[in-house]
């Protein structure tokens, strides 16, 4: 693993969910996919500025992985930024969140109690096939961790597509240091 390093996004193609980034010190362009940046945030733009670590993929070929994002080319910050408003919390505003807390609570039990064992354990394999979370990956070549975006999706190119490469202890369950862990 290489150490912690900084450079521009030079290059995305957000469809394919890969891009290339051009580091501060001037060496090759490294490839990075849309997995090494933090999830839930926004998609990665040409012309961001992040600091990232480097690795060798599957191919032997560096990327670059755990990225951070430390600002935006198109972006300037401002230099005086507003004091956050404070907030006041109450008695009463605690107090009547902990009670619908506590009967959100009684309730999910009571749900779960009544519910038939097999319906909260197993889906049966008929959902999931119809499931529309799994008609919406396909073959489509890939079959490294790397290129994927999910764990679902993992899963399902494990269980549909030939020539996998995603489970190298072979237990069924794929990508478990990137995805399904």
């Amino acid at each position: 693993m290489g150490a912690r390093t900084h450079g521009t996004l030079s290059k995305w193609n957000d469809d394919r969910g890969f891009g290339f980034i051009t580091p501060a010190q001037g060496t090759a362009e490294i490839f990075v996919h849309v997995s090494s940046f933090p999830s839930g945030g926004p998609r990665p733009t040409e012309g961001e500025l992040i600091s990232f670590e480097t690795q060798a993929g599957p191919d032997g070929k560096v990327r670059a992985i755990r990225v951070m994002r430390t600002g935006s080319a198109a972006k300037s910050t401002p230099r005086h930024r507003p004091a956050p408003a404070r907030v006041r919390i109450s008695l009463t505003g605690v107090l009547t969140a902990a009670a619908i807390a506590a009967i959100a609570m009684y309730g999910y039990r009571e749900f779960v109690s009544s519910s038939p064992v097999e319906s909260v354990v197993a889906t049966p394999v008929a959902r999931v096939a119809a499931s529309p979370v799994v008609a919406q990956f396909k073959c489509d070549g890939r079959t490294m961790c790397f290129q994927m975006t999910s764990c679902a999706e993992a899963k399902y190119f494990l269980q549909h597509c030939p020539n996998t490469q995603m489970d190298g202890n072979g237990d069924g369950q794929p990508c478990e240091r990137q995805w399904c862990n």
